[in-house]
Formats: structure tokens, sequence, C-alpha cells
């Protein structure tokens, strides 16, 4: 079987995938900014321009998950520096030895978000043939998608994931959102209406796998579910499995723009993504709906 390079292992899809991985018989290394004694465990230092050598020389493709998370912190001048420089500045790196070191890459898969497409709430439904939008975080995912397309320049496959908000069961939006509701005190953000693409964790760790055995697979895909839901549908439907009644009036936006300043739009607004793309490969979506991913999740 292939050996597997995860950068961000220790995230919330990285753990998942590389657990995944490694059930179906590849080999999983993983890229950490600490030392470790784990055989499967390698250093590297963006800021020193560092990798161990080994990492790179013996493997067969290169899963990019690394970024600092977009929504655990404010906005400040230096935390959006360190937003961008968490994925350009790892991804030139891994490009940079990659190109040192020849390893006679397979392929190159990386992540990068639907905030390609700007914070906006609109009828428009968003395709990876339009243009980026023009705000933050629309430019983070501009530059972090110029920097993994450079991989193309060494005849490498490279497929990169506009993800959509990951579901998982133990931590991430999904257990944040339900809080407030599990305590009685939940209720839709702002005027309800912005979509929030979203997928399944599972689809989008196989999706992941997919791009991996599937050499058709290239270029831009939206990684999201094929439904669209609003942010007063996901909370309606969260409240129903959760038993749970909302009593309580929409949060006003301007409680989230003033904890959260230019941050808040990540709550606020959000458009249709669409999926279909991706639906026409081999891949085929476990949780294609809200319902059924809630379900599972709620296991």
């Amino acid at each position: 079987m292939y050996s597997i390079l995860i950068t961000g292992g220790t995230g919330l899809v990285g753990k998942h995938l590389g657990l995944l991985l490694q059930s179906k018989g590849y080999h999983v290394n993983i890229l950490s900014r600490k030392h470790s004694e784990k055989t499967n465990v390698f250093y590297w230092n963006v800021n020193k321009n560092h990798i161990d050598a080994e990492a790179i020389t013996n493997i067969d493709y290169i899963i990019h998950l690394a970024g600092a998370g977009i929504a655990n912190k404010r906005w400040s001048k230096l935390r959006k520096k360190e937003l961008i420089d968490s994925r350009v500045k790892t991804t030139n790196l891994l490009y940079q030895k990659v190109r040192e070191l020849n390893p006679h890459l397979k392929g190159f898969i990386a992540a990068s978000g639907i905030g390609y497409y700007g914070a906006t709430t609109s009828s428009k439904i968003f395709t990876e043939k339009d243009e980026n939008g023009d705000d933050f975080l629309s430019l983070i995912c501009k530059l972090w998608e110029k920097a993994s397309t450079k991989f193309n320049t060494l005849t490498i496959r490279t497929i990169i994931f506009r993800t959509g908000i990951v579901f998982s069961k133990n931590d991430g939006a999904l257990q944040k959102i339900k809080k407030p509701l599990k305590l009685g005190f939940g209720s839709p953000i702002g005027s309800g209406n912005q979509f929030m693409p979203w997928i399944h964790i599972d689809d989008l760790c196989n999706m992941y796998i997919e791009a991996i055995e599937n050499p058709k697979l290239n270029g831009i895909y939206n990684a999201v579910a094929p439904e669209h839901i609003t942010n007063t549908f996901l909370t309606l439907e969260l409240a129903k499995i959760l038993k749970k009644k909302i009593w309580l009036p929409n949060i006003p936006s301007l409680v989230f723009k003033i904890l959260f300043g230019e941050m808040s739009i990540i709550l606020l607004k959000g458009s249709r993504v669409c999926s279909d793309k991706i639906s026409k490969t081999e891949f085929n979506f476990r949780f294609p709906n809200l319902k059924s991913a809630l379900l599972n999740l709620s296991k």
C-alpha cells in the first residue's frame, strides 16, 4: 500500500483521516512541530525552513491539512498574518523540499476553504469555475491555493478541496452549536438566512482517500454536501434531535460583531456552494443530507 504523509495530522480532520487510512492498510506518517519518539512522526519547523528529509524521501502522497484555526481567535493584524503564513509558508516549504529531494510523488492533496468565494449571503450557487471574493477569507484561500498549485509545475497530480463546515461527533463547529441548545438557550444567529455549506467528516475523509485511489481526480473540488441548509434550518433540526424547543428570538448580528469583530462574517454570512463536480466522479456521499448526518453523529 501507499505511504502517506499528513500535515495537520493532529487536527480534527487529520486525526480522523489518519486512522481511516491506517484501517485501510496505508502507511501513515505525520509532520509535527514537536519532536516525537514515534517512528511515524517527523519534525518540521517552518520558521527555520526545516523538514526531516526522511519524512519526504519515501512517500507516495502528501495530504496537506496544516493551518491555524480560522475561528480560534479574533482577527488582529498579527493573527491575520499567522492565518496566512500557517498555510502559505507551510505549502511553500513542502514544495521546496519535494523539488529538492524528488521523492517521485504520485500526488499532492491539499485543503482550502469555501471562503474562497467570499463571505456573502446571496441567491448565487458557487461552483469551482467562479472567481474568488474580495474579503479576508477569500484572500487566505486564494494565496493558499496559489501555493498548492505550484506542485503542478513538477508534473505532480494536484487536488485541492475547498472545504465547508466539517460536522463531527466529538469536536468542531457542530458541537459548539449544540452546546447552547442542550442548555435550552439556542436560537438562530442573525437573520438565520445565511447558508452553511457543510460536510460530514466521514465524507470529507473519504474524499481524500478517493483522491488517492482515483487517478482521474485532478484540480479543484468543492468539498461540501449536496444539500443546502441555512443557519435556521440547522438550528431547528438539531433542536428536534436533542428534543429541545427554540423559545428565544434570533441572536442579533450586533452581538457577534461586538464579540468577534471582522471574524463575525464567518457566522453571519454564507452562500450556497455546489458539489456537482465531485458528485460526477466515482465519489458517493454517505451523508448527502443533514438529517442523515445528524442522526449518525448523535449516536
